[in-house]
């Protein structure tokens, strides 16, 4: 192949729906610098008031870790007594969906978005994560774009899943693969 098949300089993103006007992202933006990645310890109880603020779906019981980047609130619903671990990072640019009783671990990456490398102008490709009803999703595994995660699945440490994942499922590997958990 000769040359790059992307050509940056035809990029255009204007089309893209950032969910919010550009004043409550920039709000949402000093919150986050403020009580989600502090030099100071703020509780938990005081991350979810916030996202609750700013537009997120928040059921109870719901523990967010320091460091937790959320990209956009308003594209985020969570089910009850899930938990978020240290710098994991929800690049939400499509609606994100957690049912009950999920562990997202520290590190673990859920990203919505991506490029199409096959077009020169890199347009930008968003689709929805759901992650259902008792899932884990461990240390530094990445979720990408348009993936389900079934009721009652594993994804082990540092697993690459991009196809969704069966219900009662254990994924691992990069790209993962995935059986029944015993």
């Amino acid at each position: 192949m000769n040359g790059s098949p992307i050509d940056l300089s035809r990029y255009d993103n204007r089309a893209f729906d950032r969910g919010a006007p550009l004043w409550k992202e920039g709000l949402w933006r000093l919150v986050q610098g403020l009580f989600f990645q502090p030099l100071w310890h703020a509780p938990s109880g005081l991350r979810v008031f916030w996202l609750r603020l700013f537009g997120a779906q928040i059921g109870h019981r719901v523990v967010v870790r320091a460091g937790v980047n959320i990209h956009f609130p308003w594209r985020l619903r969570v089910g009850d007594d899930v938990w978020f671990g240290e710098d994991c990072l929800i690049l939400n640019l499509a609606p994100v969906d957690i049912g009950d009783s999920c562990c997202v671990s520290q590190r673990a990456v859920l990203c919505t978005g991506s490029h199409d490398y096959r077009s020169p102008t890199f347009d930008l490709i968003t689709k929805p994560i759901h992650i259902h009803t008792g899932s884990w999703i461990a240390a530094c595994a990445f979720i990408g774009p348009g993936v389900e995660i079934g009721p009652r699945s594993v994804i082990a440490a540092g697993a690459v899943v991009t196809r969704s994942i069966p219900s009662g499922h254990l994924a691992k590997g990069n790209p993962a693969a995935h059986s029944p958990i015993d």
